[in-house]
């Protein structure tokens, strides 16, 4: 791709765009988890008062629901030929 395609891209599609994004979203993500230096936390179960626990709650359950829908995608998926088939 030479520079006049790159800039004819959607912004967000943008390599640059792309690489700032990342570095945004990971410093609202450090300056949430470091908000919790002044913010006291009270948990309900112990183990919610921990230090990052929302932030690394999120993620896991994040990833727990990608692979969950890899392995729903694979139990439910079908042939290529599903649908020529049935309409014989």
């Amino acid at each position: 791709m030479n520079e006049r395609d790159d800039k004819h891209d959607h912004w967000l599609a943008r390599p640059a765009t792309i690489r700032w994004l990342w570095r945004v979203f990971g410093l609202v993500l450090g300056l949430v988890v470091a908000a919790q230096f002044f913010v006291g936390v009270h948990g309900h179960f112990g183990v919610d008062g921990w230090f990052g626990f929302n932030a690394a709650f999120g993620f896991f359950a994040c990833v727990a629901m990608v692979l969950f829908a890899k392995v729903l995608g694979w139990l439910v998926k079908r042939p290529e030929q599903y649908y020529r088939d049935q309409e014989r």
